[in-house]
């Protein structure tokens, strides 16, 4: 789901920096065309991922849209990743395996090679996906830029490592999850930054039954 949806899972993320340079923001729209998502449904590649426009998952050259918003920018990560499902994989295998087997025992061997076995395993895995379309997926972004937060529209540890690859890459920015430690320590001094740091959980629950 979309932030644009009436529900959604998100992650707040806050930038590391303590200003961006105007420079950057007048960059954006190229930056993202830079690392902008890449199409595979002609290939057998497993995964692709980039950026798009916010509001349309096809657009790549982010002109249809404007990227900023008054202090916000919008844009959209999108990943698509190609599954062949197990059984089918397995199904193939066994298939290639048993016709290799027969070929090999044809010429007098009695078996096949572990090197053999791992490139038939290969070579399946490469046929079946080039048979199967990738599935997209699209998590968008608003950047605000005064208040130097980031809505990111996941909450899969995966795809958030991914994004804040990307992002940091794209921009030369780094960010971080503001999860209820990091924003409690943006609201106090270094004291209180000692004491959250030192801070013990309390444990409610009865011991020893």
């Amino acid at each position: 789901m979309g932030l644009t949806a009436g529900s959604t899972s998100l992650t707040r993320f806050r930038l590391l920096e303590d200003r961006v340079d105007s420079a950057l923001i007048a960059d954006v729209a190229a930056r993202l065309r830079r690392f902008a998502f890449r199409d595979i449904d002609d290939t057998a590649e497993e995964r692709s991922f980039g950026w798009v426009a916010f509001g349309n998952m096809l657009d790549t050259s982010f002109e249809a849209e404007p990227v900023d918003v008054g202090d916000v920018l919008l844009f959209a990560l999108r990943l698509d990743t190609r599954r062949v499902p197990a059984a089918v994989f397995k199904k193939h295998v066994a298939i290639a395996l048993a016709n290799a087997l027969a070929a090999a025992k044809a010429q007098g061997k009695k078996f096949l090679s572990k090197e053999e076995k791992l490139e038939i395993r290969e070579r399946v895995a490469l046929q079946l996906r080039a048979r199967f379309l990738p599935i997209p997926a699209v998590f968008q972004v608003v950047w605000n830029l005064r208040r130097r937060e980031v809505l990111f529209a996941s909450v899969h540890p995966k795809v958030l490592d991914l994004f804040q690859e990307l992002f940091s890459l794209t921009f030369g920015l780094h960010v971080e999850p503001l999860t209820p430690y990091f924003a409690a320590r943006a609201l106090v001094d270094e004291a209180g930054q000692r004491l959250l740091d030192e801070h013990q959980p309390t444990i409610f629950a009865p011991q020893g039954v």
